[in-house]
């Protein structure tokens, strides 16, 4: 059995919730050829700093293609020089690079082989290692990337000596701080990004759950001022008109036959009468939900039944809450409007309490209707407690003190027994209204 509004007896939240980002984020490898382009999957507009950060990259490969074009020695390095320069071109406006790892790496490759060429007839090739480590810190996975940053400032170490240039440590050093600098930069960059993310996403998830509360707020506060209208309705409005149509009845007995103020009397009687009918139909308009379609035995009839239940377990139980049984007692007879929802909410309010609290296996919900009074009683085998060590709830849920206030506010008597290890017992007994007897 579960509560309609709460098909699990756990809390509404899980005990282990899904963190707004994962612990082991894929490797940040945009297939954007920019130094700085988004490692989120779904591609974002990029921001003002990331567009001059990309023209950066942009002007600084070019630049450095020009240097090494204009100082070759031959009109093969000039000539390489300009094949880079177009498969880099090309990539940069490539719809299919921008969007396939796989079309991303092969370019990747192409650009790769192109400067290995250049950098094989002119060592000026070299200071195009420095934007290329961005380009594959960016376009490689992480576990990819970084072996290849070292075999780029390898390849730029040895041809560098190979073209025959005098060792020294800044041969060496050149390179490799460049290449220190790059994953850093990168490194962190994505790691502001990757928590840059997970604000935003904390605060639209805040802005939804905000949105989510309010309007919860709204849809319990039209409710419980549907039912305070209903009651000041029906015990301001209907009580003085029926008090009215029996004044008037009265009157009218006590006329003589061919009094001409019978007719006056009758006439006034009638409208009382329908305005009376008019008014419970408005109570019970404003009636709850669960009393729009049934009577109160019905609503709790429907309570009763079980809840959804996770695949594969037991609809009673740990993941199901217990077994619950409602009867009625006695001749039912139609209560106010206010009586069945007081009796409504405290039964809902009680098997809450069993739901989420009492680890109970069985529980049983009995209204009674006897001669005077109309009684509710929620029993459940559960943990018990001790009622004089009860404090106002903590979540804001519907307490004790709550069917209490509502019980007496009726005219009637609200009792809980109950004992560590020996279950619950709710009892609510409120006294008919003259002329509702069973």
């Amino acid at each position: 059995m579960q509560l309609r509004s709460s098909p699990h007896p756990t809390p509404l939240s899980s005990p282990h919730p899904t963190p707004l980002s994962s612990p082991h984020p894929t490797p940040l490898s945009s297939p954007h050829p920019t130094p700085l382009s988004s490692p989120h999957p779904t591609r974002r507009p990029l921001t003002p700093a990331l567009r001059a950060l990309r023209l950066c990259l942009h002007l600084l490969l070019a630049g450095l293609l020009v240097l090494a074009a204009v100082r070759a020695d031959s009109t093969a390095g000039t000539a390489m020089a300009a094949v880079m320069g177009g498969v880099y071109a090309t990539g940069s406006y490539l719809p299919s690079v921008r969007s396939s790892q796989r079309a991303a790496t092969a370019w990747l490759a192409v650009l790769g082989a192109s400067w290995l060429g250049l950098l094989w007839l002119t060592p000026e090739a070299l200071w195009l290692a420095f934007p290329l480590y961005f380009l594959q810190l960016h376009l490689l996975p992480t576990r990819w990337s970084l072996p290849t940053v070292a075999l780029t400032a390898g390849a730029a170490i040895l041809s560098y000596v190979g073209h025959g240039a005098a060792l020294n440590p800044g041969v060496f050093i050149g390179p490799l701080l460049g290449a220190a600098v790059a994953v850093a930069t990168v490194l962190g960059y994505q790691a502001l990004y990757r928590e840059s993310e997970r604000r935003r996403r904390l605060i639209e998830e805040l802005i939804e759950t905000r949105a989510e509360l309010a309007a919860a707020e709204r849809h319990a506060g039209t409710l419980a001022e549907r039912e305070r209208l209903a009651r000041e309705i029906h015990d301001t409005l209907a009580q003085g008109l029926s008090s009215i149509q029996l004044l008037l009845r009265a009157a009218e007995r006590g006329l003589p036959p061919d009094s001409p103020a019978a007719g006056h009397i009758g006439r006034a009687r009638e409208a009382a009468q329908d305005n009376l009918a008019e008014a419970r139909r408005f109570v019970r308009a404003l009636s709850p939900p669960d009393l729009e379609h049934g009577s109160l035995a019905a609503a709790l009839e429907r309570l009763c039944e079980p809840g959804p239940v996770p695949p594969g377990a037991s609809p009673y139980g740990p993941e199901g809450g217990p077994r619950v049984r409602f009867s009625v007692s006695g001749t039912p007879v139609e209560l106010p409007t206010p009586y069945e929802v007081a009796l409504l909410r405290i039964a809902q309010s009680a098997l809450a309490n069993t739901v989420r609290h009492a680890s109970a296996s069985r529980a049983e919900i009995t209204l009674s209707f006897m001669d005077a009074s109309v009684t509710l009683d929620v029993v459940d085998d559960g943990r018990g407690f001790d009622p004089a060590s009860v404090r106002p709830s903590s979540d804001g849920g519907f307490g004790l003190p709550a069917m209490r206030s509502r019980a007496e506010s009726l005219g009637g008597t609200f009792t809980v027994e109950s004992a560590p290890g020996q279950g619950t017992a709710v009892a609510v007994s409120l006294p008919l209204p003259a002329g509702a007897s069973a």
